[in-house]
């Protein structure tokens, strides 16, 4: 990822004060840098996964979510979410009245209706 793309993120999401990454795989930067910033941040992939010390982690799967890691949340937000996951993403977001922001992987385009914001060597999709 680019600096300036990393930034980017960072800027944006650490406007809201609780987030949850899903998927966060071994990219940590971005939850690292918004738990700097003071964000309370929680990560969720479908297995076990090394994370920042001031990152909560919790094994979870949004297409069958246990919805108490999300409730309460300002921000769901998902890096290179693949299309596949949109929709249940989405869902989730909704059931807990929370927005929802990611990125896709290079020229995918989002499955669900949302709006675009450029950030630089990316875009960012929100819904909410």
């Amino acid at each position: 990822m680019l600096e300036s793309t990393r930034t980017a993120l960072v800027s944006h999401l650490s406007k809201y004060d609780a987030v949850v990454e899903v998927g966060i795989g071994t990219r940590t930067a971005i939850a690292r840098d918004l738990a700097a910033a003071g964000v309370d941040v929680t990560a969720t992939d479908v297995r076990s996964r090394s994370v920042p010390e001031d990152v909560t982690f919790v094994v979870d799967d949004v297409t069958a979510p246990d919805r108490s890691y999300y409730e309460g949340t300002d921000a769901i937000y998902a890096l290179n979410l693949p299309p596949e996951l949109h929709r249940p993403t989405l869902t989730l977001a909704g059931e807990v009245d929370t927005r929802l922001l990611f990125t896709t992987l290079g020229a995918e385009q989002p499955t669900v209706p949302v709006e675009r914001e450029p950030i630089p060597g990316d875009t960012l999709y929100l819904i909410g």
